[in-house]
């Protein structure tokens, strides 16, 4: 199955990496006519590089906006521990109150 999704993805970057080898000046000093930070590499390099970004950017997003989730199901989990802990307490309640009653009833007869 992963095969069906890996093959393309892998012919896909392939043949952008062909397509977009030519190198290409990404300039970070939009002031000046001479830039001084700047990166020379292929296109492609650029191009995943903003894909890696934006899938990390992305990832990031989404852990954050399921902070609530994450927490609402922390404290789910809390209070179904503390609720078997009041469970387990009542069997064993019970199963002392209806050992003596029996006990009761067997000196009673």
């Amino acid at each position: 199955m992963a095969l069906f999704l890996v093959l393309p993805l892998t012919i896909i970057v392939i043949v952008l990496s062909v397509a977009n080898r030519t190198s290409v000046t990404l300039s970070l000093d939009p002031i000046s006519a001479t830039p001084t930070l700047s990166l020379t590499a292929p296109l492609f390099f650029f191009l995943f590089a903003a894909l890696a970004l934006g899938i990390l950017l992305g990832g990031i997003a989404t852990w954050i906006g399921q902070g609530k989730w994450r927490r609402t199901a922390r404290s789910e989990r809390a209070n179904a521990s503390r609720l078997g802990r009041e469970v387990e307490l009542q069997r064993e309640q019970n199963n002392a109150a209806t050992t003596a009653l029996s006990e009761r009833r067997r000196d009673a007869a």
